[in-house]
């Protein structure tokens, strides 16, 4: 009897694995001719779309509206890399299709096969139009562990992913060259007379210095922003340079007041000039330089106390509007 149940449950196990060889070869033949055929569909369209942008394109270079034509040509490159992609796609799943068998009868990937079921992994979730190839990467995920599908998705090191699938399918901008080339293409293409040269240096120019701005701000257009921020925006420009001028003012009372005369003492200018020795031969001289020295402080001090008698009153004239306007 154990004989014979073991018996049983090995032949249970071959049934089992033949039924799901089955499914797996039915399902995936069914999905990969579904692939090829709306592949064709969606090349065939995109045939007309990119004839018809080509076309607006051409008209926007002949009305020399090159900054549009500029715009739109990053539209036909990226729809001319799809496309490109869809025809290595089809050929994939053609070469997957004629060799289901080996498939079925091989547990691990074939090396032969390796870079086509890589790529289709690798494409499903970005060819969006074409929901059959995630089907198809379901069905690889059930045959070879989800280590094999999360390696060519990640485009680990010794993934197989085709290298052109890679570079179509990328969503980084095309450079200069490309997009210029594919302008110089459409313009030859539909016989234009097309100067190039002010496109190219478009393509050439450094954008990044373009958001650089001005780095310095006058000290007058410092104080309004302040003033601005401060809620006096609705304050006349008489009363805006009148606040200005006090600011000055003020600072250059503050400058004064080092000069005025509770800082400055003649005493102390006479004792200085006392203490100093002077040669006997030379005193003269001296006396008559000392006492030139002399006036000129108390002329500064005089005019050091008119200033500051200014900026007070200016300073008092200030407050005073400023009170008005409260």
């Amino acid at each position: 009897m154990a004989i014979l149940s073991k018996t049983q449950t090995n032949i249970m196990s071959l049934l089992n694995q033949l039924f799901n060889r089955g499914v797996f070869g039915t399902r995936c033949k069914t999905c990969l001719n579904l692939a090829i055929s709306r592949i064709k569909l969606l090349q065939n369209k995109r045939d007309v779309q990119l004839k018809q942008m080509c076309k607006e394109i051409s008209q926007f270079l002949q009305a020399g509206q090159e900054a549009i034509a500029r715009i739109r040509v990053e539209h036909i490159i990226r729809e001319q890399n799809i496309w490109a992609s869809y025809e290595i796609l089809e050929l994939f799943c053609e070469f997957i299709l004629a060799r289901v068998p080996i498939i079925e009868n091989q547990r691990e990937c074939p090396s032969e096969l390796r870079e086509a079921v890589a790529s289709i992994i690798f494409a499903a979730p970005r060819c969006s139009d074409v929901p059959d190839l995630l089907h198809i990467k379901n069905l690889f995920t059930t045959k070879y562990g989800k280590e094999f599908v999360s390696a060519a998705s990640e485009l680990r090191p010794d993934s197989g992913v085709n290298r052109t699938i890679i570079e179509k399918l990328s969503v980084s901008a095309p450079s200069g060259e490309v997009k210029l080339k594919v302008l110089r293409e459409i313009a030859e293409e539909y016989n234009l007379a097309w100067d190039s040269s002010k496109t190219e240096a478009e393509f050439r120019k450094n954008h990044e210095d373009l958001l650089g701005g001005a780095k310095q701000v006058s000290a007058g257009i410092t104080i309004s922003h302040t003033s601005s921020r401060n809620g006096s925006n609705d304050l006349s420009p008489c009363i805006m340079e009148r606040s200005i001028k006090s600011v000055h003012d003020k600072q250059e009372y503050k400058h004064l007041e080092a000069l005025s005369p509770s800082s400055i003492n003649t005493n102390q200018i006479e004792q200085s000039h006392k203490n100093t020795e002077i040669p006997g031969d030379v005193k003269s001289e001296t006396r008559f330089q000392s006492s030139d020295v002399l006036e000129k402080a108390r002329a500064a001090i005089a005019s050091a106390d008119r200033a500051s008698a200014a900026a007070r009153a200016a300073a008092a004239l200030v407050q005073s509007d400023f009170g008005s306007l409260k």
